[in-house]
């Protein structure tokens, strides 16, 4: 199929535009070259090169590494990679990472592919766990994180996100460096488009330059998993009943939706967060294959309803919730958590569900990752179109888990803290206190306690050390991320919303060795420090959240 773009130019329809010598200036560059052979040589200079000598030929660096057809970058050799590399995509990556190793072999496979055919696209990856200044420099949070260098450009990356397979990551790349859309000049052309593939785009725009149009293709660059067409044909118009600027999305040939399109009032995330919904399912069932793409759709609103395929009313419970999602496309995506598949445990374990609780309704924001509990006990369209409106509306309060405080909480050594009793304890303003968070069924949790309480023993009479416990799957605790059980955190005296990660062994000596390291004394937490500098202070948590283990 080909695809005609007459009487458009290229720089006026889309941002990036590669610019073409013209033929004149490289006739005037070939009559020049001819001419030089005819001038005869001068006379060498005294102290120059003579007629018999040549320059010395500059030595040749040697090939950077390559495996799997990416290249191999480390800090001694990146900005050489930017140098010689036009268009550069490049992995930022943990060696025993997971997501990091599923996604290897589908970018070795898009960068075979390119580097035949476009010799100037190249792809490279950088193992963080050694390049830690890279990691630095490049503000690496997750693993794995992609961005594209043009033109050896360092201080501003394009971060290509939610890019999973190899032909998508080819998309991405030709979309980044021409045009983003195919432009549509019949109806035959959008009815070749739409029936291509399984989702199509195609804005309908009676202006293809500026304004709305701009976002569209904006749009079109950042989701390469779909095909993105744009037309401002009259006769394409009338055929699909479009009197004003829209987009519209196609799945398997028919129209699913219809969004109209005004200048100003819409952006690219709202735009590309709509389109890529279209990606799901209406209703997507949680599971090893579904959980990354679940992520990779930019809405930061869960809802989950947890429930048994094998119970006699699921079918009822399902369609009411089905029904209840079309409301909220884009706004809200609807997860389904099947409570007979035991893989989906930790699911479970994070949402504090168990069995006498189901069926049962939660919406988590990703963002501030706080968890809201549905009101009423039954899943009908009703009640759930109440709770989703409560919630979009700011109405709904967060869910907090909490066991009670128990009564002898502070007698033993190490002392035992519940979600009602956290941050009075964790943020004393005149102690330092580190706190293990544990799971009561894991073996690796049971077979450190004892090492704990030897812990808590050594610093029972400590005038501002606090050790202490506490059950994080039976209670909430906001400001710390869900970690592998176990895990510690330190809270300095004084501090109001600081937390320091501990990563050092599970021993005794290593315990202790932290703690006189990090411990602040009494009057230092209670006494403002303007001056502190940022090398001084103890550094915050930045957890690694793996979202697709929850």
């Amino acid at each position: 199929m080909t695809i005609l773009i007459a009487n458009i130019q290229p720089s006026v329809l889309f941002s990036h535009s590669v610019p073409v010598k013209c033929s004149r200036c490289r006739m005037k560059t070939l009559w020049l070259s001819f001419l030089m052979l005819l001038v005869p040589p001068g006379p060498a200079a005294e102290d120059g090169i003579g007629p018999k000598e040549t320059k010395p030929k500059k030595a040749k660096l040697p090939k950077m590494k390559e495996e799997d057809n990416l290249l191999v970058l480390k800090k001694s050799n990146f900005d050489r990679a930017l140098k010689e590399t036009k268009y550069l995509l490049v992995e930022f990556y943990i060696s025993l990472s997971g997501p990091s190793q599923t996604l290897a072999e589908e970018f070795a496979k898009a960068a075979g592919q390119l580097k035949k055919e476009a010799p100037g696209i190249r792809f490279g990856k950088v193992d963080v766990t050694d390049q830690k200044d890279l990691k630095k420099e490049f503000n690496i949070q997750e693993f794995p994180t992609v961005k594209f260098f043009v033109d050896g450009d360092r201080k501003n990356p394009i971060d290509c996100k939610g890019v999973r397979e190899a032909s998508a990551f080819i998309t991405w790349v030709r979309r980044r460096i021409g045009p983003s859309t195919m432009l549509i000049n019949s109806t035959d052309q959008a009815e070749a488009i739409i029936n291509s593939e399984d989702l199509a785009v195609i804005g309908f725009f009676k202006e293809l330059h500026g304004g709305a149009v701009e976002v569209f293709y904006e749009t079109a660059r950042d989701v390469p998993e779909l095909l993105f067409g744009v037309t401002a044909s009259e006769e394409v118009f009338v055929s699909y009943g479009i009197r004003e600027n829209t987009i519209a999305v196609f799945k398997k040939g028919k129209p699913v939706h219809n969004e109209v399109s005004e200048d100003g009032k819409q952006n690219k995330v709202d735009l590309t967060r709509l389109i890529k919904t279209f990606t799901m399912d209406l209703v997507t069932e949680y599971n090893l294959e579904t959980s990354v793409k679940i992520f990779d759709v930019p809405v930061e609103n869960h809802i989950l309803l947890f429930t048994p395929k094998s119970s006699e009313t699921f079918n009822k419970t399902y369609e009411d919730y089905k029904s209840a999602a079309v409301e909220f496309r884009g706004k809200i995506m609807f997860i389904l958590v099947d409570t007979d598949e035991t893989r989906n445990g930790r699911v479970f374990e994070y949402f504090r569900i168990t069995e006498i609780d189901v069926p049962a309704v939660r919406i988590l924001n990703l963002t501030s990752d706080a968890k809201y509990k549905m009101p009423a006990d039954e899943v009908t369209v009703e009640n759930l179109r109440s709770f989703c409106h409560s919630y979009l509306g700011g109405k709904a309060k967060p869910h907090v888990s909490s066991e009670e405080i128990p009564e002898d909480w502070d007698k033993n050594p190490v002392k035992v803290l519940v979600g009602k009793n956290f941050n009075k304890v964790a943020f004393n303003k005149a102690k330092n206190v580190f706190i293990m968070f544990y799971a009561p069924w894991s073996h690796n949790c049971r077979k450190l306690l004892p090492i704990w309480d030897e812990l808590g023993k050594k610093y029972e009479n400590h005038e501002n050390i606090i050790i202490a416990k506490i059950d994080f799957t039976a209670n909430d605790i906001q400001l710390v991320m869900l970690d592998r059980y176990p895990f510690f955190r330190f809270f300095p005296v004084g501090s109001k919303n600081q937390v320091v990660v501990y990563d050092g062994e599970y021993t005794l000596e290593a315990f202790t060795e932290f703690l006189e390291k990090q411990s602040r004394p009494k009057a230092e937490g209670t006494e403002k420090t303007p001056g502190e500098s940022k090398e001084d202070l103890t550094k915050e948590e930045t957890v690694i959240k793996q979202k697709e283990e929850l």
